[in-house]
């Protein structure tokens, strides 16, 4: 097996911060985002199988929310204005992000390329039905980051904030919504509440 530089180049994803036109309190980068969508996809996942007695795979979910912005490593995070301004970008950005995820999959030995292709291109048709549970991990771990901000009196996330929530509304996933009420009020607690 040959040697690769795939995993000390994803160790880097600590180094790109998101939020990059955002005053920030406190900076998050795309390594802790990508945990918290790995367990925010996991667990709606789970919430969508007890409520239909369904058989789809929390793991597999939580795995594609750990590389769903794996191709930042090369591309950056680029801000969410900026990215959708128009068609014509959102296009132009979609390309260079299949680029980058294609330069990822030729960073591993041979022997792993297969598996990782399917994980990182978000084209495996099996995962299709995954993805929405990732895509919303991803926008309930955007709104957990701006209520963070405005608890510490930074009001920059505020229409962040009431753009996500429309978003997310828009969404119409249940399973988001049974997150929302048992889940998210927590995220306004301070440690002593949420100790008690």
């Amino acid at each position: 097996m040959e040697s690769s530089h795939f995993f000390a180049i994803l160790s880097r994803m600590k180094y790109i911060n998101r939020w990059g036109l955002m005053n920030n309190t406190k900076n998050e980068n795309i390594s802790e985002h990508s945990l918290q969508v790995a367990m925010f996809a996991h667990i709606l996942v789970l919430i969508h199988n007890k409520n239909s007695n369904d058989n789809l795979n929390p793991e597999r979910a939580a795995l594609l929310g750990i590389y769903h912005d794996s191709s930042e490593i090369i591309t950056g995070d680029m801000p969410t204005p900026v990215k959708y301004y128009n068609p014509q970008i959102i296009e132009s950005y979609k390309q260079v992000e299949k680029m980058a995820e294609q330069k990822l999959v030729s960073m591993l030995p041979k022997e792993f390329k297969e598996e990782f292709s399917a994980i990182l291109t978000h084209e495996n048709e099996a995962d299709q039905e995954l993805y929405k549970y990732v895509k919303a991990g991803d926008k309930l771990s955007a709104l957990v980051k701006c209520i963070e901000e405005i608890r510490m009196g930074n009001d920059e996330f505020k229409q962040a904030k009431s753009s996500i929530e429309e978003s997310i509304t828009k969404m119409n996933i249940p399973e988001v919504d049974v997150f929302i009420e048992k889940f998210l009020p927590s995220f306004t607690l301070t440690l002593d509440e949420l100790n008690s």
